[in-house]
């Protein structure tokens, strides 16, 4: 587990320089992909545009992903990163410390480097942490970890479903929903519906006092008793 003292405190005898990049563009500039090399039939154009600079970023990675066939492993690498997030809060704070030395971004990134478990063997996730420290943007990563999911989800097929409900859903009701939704047009044809153990996909609020709001991809069915009382309110202001 990371903490501020293990980071910044560890050795300062890493080898590794990072690469010197200037912008999240230039990872994709002809001078610096020639280890990408790929053939022309390739598509490296992501599925969806993600925004924001942590999206920029993102849509770097994956490009260079695509392009050193290294796509499921880079997803695999990232995803354990992610989790590194979920599970050490301060490590947040840490990536963006403005006091943070070349030294201190090496032992980081090394220190990273051993959370990806091995998976990632073309070295794409270890290059693009280099990229990061070098422009100053490893606090960055947490998101940019968040928009590459999204940008493997859409290449999968996946469609997300967020639900709030008024009080936490048992096992057994989220399965039932979670099985009519998938068989719905709501995910549509050659989709899969993709519902994680998140906090983010299952929420509660109490302000919609009772139902359920479903959010699926962009759409939302809004089946919560507010809902329907502010429907019945405006029916009765539009009567009256």
């Amino acid at each position: 587990m990371f903490s501020g003292r293990t980071l910044l405190r560890a050795s300062r005898a890493s080898s590794s320089s990072a690469q010197r990049l200037i912008s999240p563009r230039a990872a994709l500039a002809p001078s610096q992909i020639r280890n990408y090399a790929a053939p022309a039939s390739i598509d490296a154009k992501p599925p969806v545009a993600v925004y924001g600079l942590d999206g920029t970023y993102a849509t770097a990675l994956y490009t260079a992903a695509v392009k050193t066939s290294s796509l499921d492993t880079t997803a695999k690498a990232l995803s354990a990163l992610n989790d590194v997030y979920v599970k050490d809060a301060k490590l947040a704070s840490i990536m963006m410390a403005p006091t943070l030395s070349s030294e201190d971004k090496s032992a980081i990134v090394s220190e990273l480097q051993k959370h990806t478990g091995g998976a990632d063997k073309a070295d794409t996730v270890k290059n693009f942490l280099d990229t990061l420290a070098a422009n100053n943007r490893l606090g960055l990563l947490k998101g940019v970890c968040e928009k590459f999911g999204e940008l493997m989800g859409a290449a999968r097929g996946e469609v997300e479903m967020t639900v709030t409900s008024a009080s936490p859903l048992d096992n057994k009701t989220l399965s039932r929903l979670e099985a009519a939704v998938a068989k719905s047009e709501y995910v549509g044809q050659g989709k899969k519906l993709k519902v994680t153990n998140k906090l983010s996909q299952i929420q509660v609020n109490s302000d919609i006092l009772g139902g359920l709001v479903v959010e699926i991809g962009d759409r939302t069915i809004d089946l919560s008793v507010s809902a329907k009382i502010s429907k019945m309110n405006k029916l009765l202001t539009d009567t009256l």
